[in-house]
């Protein structure tokens, strides 16, 4: 197992059923390889991780309870241990059997590597009532000791930032003693080990494995090469198994063990169980490995439900003046140039109000909602395994659900990935989540005229399509990338008043953004509809929206202006067709508006993300995109029609 690319070597180590191998996945997830050790078959797995600018490779031992291996498969990995020495050890044990577990802790001590040593599983410690003082523990040891909960993420940061400090401090490990004759004989074999001896990491270390271990490569070496010494070695057992009335593995290992629950009395009390706290109860629940997907699904269609229930009603409310409005105008103004600017104004002002808010505001809230208790990081470490399958790590998951609001916020936060192969498949795929512009439309088209599960169907349809278009983005851009860590945020109750003032952050944002472009794109088409200037930019897209996607002709204005805004295209759909919203089915077929629902919603990103991305990522990038998402629209639609023909 030859050093990468000079990066640190990390070595996790740890009884079976220690988390260990969660811990491992949390870190470095998909980027996670499999191979032989150099000349065996035993596997193990390694990854590149980036912490803060740091590459480290990360191995993930098979697990062990001590290191004196039984089976051949540890005999391999801990020889590669011994042989490729890392540049530090990660004993994971479980915090829940800490007595036991130290016992291989001090081996680990005892070999001398820089090491940090992990508690994982806190929560089923604490559920036992064990309570830990990890100073004290730190104490004792000499090492670092980080606390994790390796299947709620927590911890993960903490333990990586213990890595680089321990590797830069390089401090040397602290002697634990054995009890005094046990001592005395250790350091007897100490000194008779000759210079040119092939020890492991240290005479210490190697005095203490030739007493304890009679079968291993000790023995036969000493006889050859070195017999005084394996005589000096057979008396000082037999002078210890004589004394302790045990062999002398025993007594290894009984000092072991007595050492180790020494130190868990002294660094850790069992009490009664405590009652456990709120937010601990929560996350046992929102982050079981399977009950947290059923929660998570959940979340997702009560999210859905609420926007489309509290928007509903507010439309056809609104909507209802505003079409009274707008068959005065033509009673009174006729086909004048009046009417068709003060119909502009009247689609751009209302359409932003009784279209566009009514959906805009309560996603605005919710997404603040679950920002601010704390689900959105979680669902982004339930979301990793996904991510992983489609060839990208989890911390792409928050740019995602950032999409769900804008487009463009979310390709600013790809920042955070700092991996450049990331950042442009997620800046890729983020054109595809449905922003807040989009699902203005899918809630006041589809779910409106045919019902919420249409929608629903819609957004699950689109989760697909990001898993296959990332699987595709990722053959591409094969060399994967070293993995990032998620930080999990401590649950808390919401504050309302933090939740208006984000929303009204971003609805500002909205208003002084899109709505002039709004309001100057209706104008700017009703005066094109006055001097029939429409019917030039239908006719040159009349091949691609009535021949192959078989909608009215007078569509295709809207989608020049979709590039602008996503909501202009709903806006100007009733406009360009010359109907208001309840008449809009008596021109269209349903089969229509769900083609045009679907080539709005994956066309060519609006102007202010491909700008973003532009600035963000390059011009080829920010050109690939609009590339990308006019041919899966075209191709999606063309199938889309295909299929409600049949």
């Amino acid at each position: 197992m030859a050093k990468q690319n000079n990066f640190p070597d990390i070595i996790f180590i740890g009884q079976p059923n220690s988390g260990k191998s969660t811990l491992f996945n949390a870190i470095a997830g998909f980027k996670a390889e499999t191979s032989n050790f150099a000349g065996t078959t035993v596997e193990h797995t390694h990854s590149k991780v980036n912490h803060e600018g740091n590459l480290l490779n990360i191995i993930d031992l098979p697990g062990t309870y001590s290191l004196n291996p039984s089976g051949e498969a540890e005999k391999v990995a801990l020889t590669h241990l011994f042989v490729e020495r890392p540049d530090l050890v990660v004993n994971v044990i479980d915090a829940s059997i800490l007595g036991r577990s130290l016992e291989m802790t001090l081996e680990l001590i005892e070999l001398g590597y820089p090491l940090v040593v992990v508690l994982n599983m806190m929560d089923l410690a604490e559920k036992k009532g064990i309570e830990i003082d990890i100073e004290k523990l730190e104490e004792i040891l000499g090492v670092p000791v980080v606390p994790t909960i390796a299947t709620h993420g927590r911890g993960i940061k903490e333990l990586l930032d213990a890595v680089l400090t321990t590797l830069s401090e390089k401090r040397t490990l602290a002697l634990i003693e054995l009890s005094k004759d046990v001592e005395d004989k250790i350091v007897e074999l100490e000194e008779l080990i000759p210079p040119d001896f092939p020890v492991v990491s240290n005479k210490r270390f190697t005095a203490i494995k030739m007493i304890e271990t009679e079968r291993l490569v000790f023995n036969k070496m000493l006889k050859e090469i070195n017999p005084p010494l394996m005589k000096s070695l057979e008396e000082i057992r037999k002078e210890l198994e004589a004394r302790h009335n045990a062999p002398a593995y025993e007594v290894i290992a009984a000092e072991r063990h007595h050492l180790a629950l020494k130190i868990f009395e002294e660094s850790s009390r069992v009490t009664r169980r405590k009652k456990i706290d709120w937010p601990k109860r929560v996350d046992d629940i929102i982050m079981h490995p399977l009950l947290g997907y059923v929660i998570l699904l959940g979340v997702f269609l009560a999210f859905f439900f609420i926007i489309f229930k509290v928007g509903n009603p507010l439309e056809e409310l609104l909507l209802g003046p505003l079409n009274g409005l707008r068959s005065f105008l033509a009673e009174q103004l006729g086909s004048s140039l009046l009417f068709y600017l003060a119909e502009g104004l009247i689609q751009g002002i209302g359409g932003g109000i009784a279209i566009v808010l009514p959906y805009f505001i309560p996603l605005l809230f919710l997404m603040s909602l679950l920002e601010d208790i704390g689900y959105l990081a979680r669902a982004s470490f339930l979301m990793d395994t996904f991510m992983h399958r489609i060839g990208l790590h989890g911390n792409s998951v928050s740019p995602f659900i950032l999409g769900f609001g804008c487009n463009v916020p979310a390709v600013v936060s790809t920042r955070i990935l700092g991996s450049r192969r990331d950042r442009i498949i997620t800046t890729l795929l983020i054109p595809f989540v449905p922003c807040s512009a989009r699902t203005t439309i899918i809630l006041a088209l589809v779910a409106f005229y045919l019902g919420p599960l249409w929608a629903l169907g819609f957004y699950v349809f689109n989760i697909f399509l990001l898993g296959v278009l990332g699987r595709i983005l990722s053959f591409f851009y094969k060399q994967p990338s070293p993995g990032l860590i998620l930080e999990i945020p401590t649950l808390r109750l919401p504050s309302v008043k933090n939740m208006a003032r984000k929303t009204f952050v971003q609805l500002k944002a909205f208003v002084k953004f899109a709505w002039p472009i709004l309001i100057a794109g209706s104008v700017v088409l009703a005066l094109m509809q006055y001097f029939q200037l429409d019917k030039y930019v239908n006719l040159v897209l009349s091949p691609l929206v009535g021949k192959a996607l078989g909608l009215p002709e007078e569509l295709g204005v809207t989608l020049v202006f979709g590039f602008l805004r996503k909501e202009l295209s709903l806006v100007m759909m009733l406009q360009a067709l010359g109907v208001n919203y309840q008449d809009l089915m008596n021109v269209i077929t349903y089969q229509q508006m769900i083609i045009f629902v679907v080539f709005i919603s994956f066309f060519i990103p609006c102007l202010s993300t491909v700008a973003i991305i532009w600035r963000e990522v390059g011009r080829k990038i920010a050109l690939l995109s609009i590339a990308l998402n006019t041919g899966v629209a075209v191709v999606i639609s063309l199938v889309m029609r295909l299929i409600l023909k049949l």
